[in-house]
């Protein structure tokens, strides 16, 4: 943001600083107290950027820059935190350094409600060395089993307008959460077998909404195009979208009977940890409010877009100031005659009654080690 620290006090707070609620306008009384609910394996990532390539064997590598920040389900929690959703994790951490530092940043900083999550007894963090180089990435993780499912923990979760759920694990609690009412929003990872069984696809009847990026698409629907693969999703879900990276996003939204395309915003990538939890959380932020659907993937697009330009997966997550700066400049641009800036917003006009106004509180990069307390102040 180029606006974060514009009127911070001599204690470095800063005290014009707000929170934004993109959904204030459609709350009512009675809502469940959490917009979303989101639950799967966590992760301390090490994000190793500018390389020029992956080491060879017995080789050594320096790289232009690296980060450290909470991973895996923390990269959809931290993205919908920071849009302004009233986001819930259940996760089990680790009992060690790592444990302390994800838990304190999820919920001291990202304002993530843990209430549902565990700490297990003399148990380390997953953690995940993250190489970036040309737009792609090459890790490495340690990690062991929970030492118990969290199944209690998830029912015991409060109650939430959507939750996020992984098609693979076909869970008995997301079964007594849709009977409850909540949206679920379903993703499925890559098939490493090379299998993709499409019987994983009948768990779909469940669903409200289904996000796989194109290759796990075409490979689950045997199709060779996005265009039919979202097309086959759509008849097995009310809301149907494929991501396929530089090349755009296609979504089938049954409920309301609209089709969209939406090509992606050209940025310079550095790295791409978490652009999709991006893309995905704002699709449920872009539901929950009754978006139409072009909106919904235009604003998806733009945001993971501008995650990329950052390293660090969840702690690169844009905020309302990141979005509000980008439709700002652009705006300056396009009235000193760029011509292409003009283009762009002329796409994202619907912005202009989104951003806020007034300055909003900025967020917290990742660094290359734990930040102290006193740093905090200062992001």
């Amino acid at each position: 943001m180029t606006n974060d620290h514009d009127h911070a006090d001599d204690g470095g707070i800063c005290e014009f600083c707000w929170a934004w609620d993109p959904l204030a306008d459609t709350r009512r009384e009675g809502d469940p107290p959490l917009d979303v609910l989101t639950t799967g394996p966590l992760f301390f990532d090490i994000i190793f950027t500018g390389l020029p390539r992956l080491p060879e064997p017995g080789e050594e590598l320096h790289s232009a820059g690296m980060g450290s920040c909470p991973g895996g389900i923390a990269n959809f929690a931290t993205a919908a935190a920071r849009l302004g959703l009233r986001t819930g994790l259940v996760a089990g951490f680790g009992d060690d350094a790592y444990g302390d530092w994800m838990w304190e940043t999820l919920e001291g900083q990202e304002k993530i409600n843990l209430s549902a999550s565990r700490r297990f007894e003399n148990f380390h963090s997953a953690i995940t060395v993250s190489m970036a180089f040309h737009g792609d990435r090459g890790m490495v993780t340690h990690s062991h089993p929970l030492p118990e499912d969290l199944d209690d923990n998830y029912l015991a979760a409060p109650a939430a307008r959507a939750a996020t759920v992984d098609l693979a694990s076909n869970s008995s609690w997301w079964h007594s959460m849709r009977d409850r009412g909540t949206l679920l929003f379903a993703d499925l990872g890559f098939d490493e077998t090379g299998k993709w069984d499409q019987s994983v696809l009948a768990r779909l009847s469940e669903c409200h909404a289904f996000t796989p990026n194109a290759v796990e698409a075409m490979n689950y629907t045997r199709t060779d195009r996005p265009t039919d693969a979202v097309r086959k999703l759509a008849e097995l879900v009310p809301l149907a979208v494929v991501t396929d990276g530089p090349s755009g996003s296609y979504a089938i939204d049954q409920s309301t009977g609209e089709e969209a395309f939406c090509p992606s915003v050209t940025v310079d990538a550095i790295d791409p940890t978490g652009a999709g939890d991006v893309f995905a959380a704002s699709i449920v932020l872009g539901t929950l409010a009754g978006w139409p659907l072009e909106h919904r993937l235009r604003f998806a697009s733009l945001s993971s877009s501008l995650a990329v330009r950052q390293f660090g997966g969840s702690l690169a997550a844009p905020g309302w100031g990141d979005i509000a700066d980008w439709w700002r400049q652009g705006s300056r641009r396009a009235a000193d005659g760029d011509l292409k800036a003009a283009f762009v917003l002329r796409d994202y006009a619907f912005l202009a009654d989104l951003i806020p106004e007034h300055q909003v509180q900025g967020v917290r990069r990742a660094q290359g080690t734990f930040a102290s307390a006193s740093d905090a102040g200062r992001h």
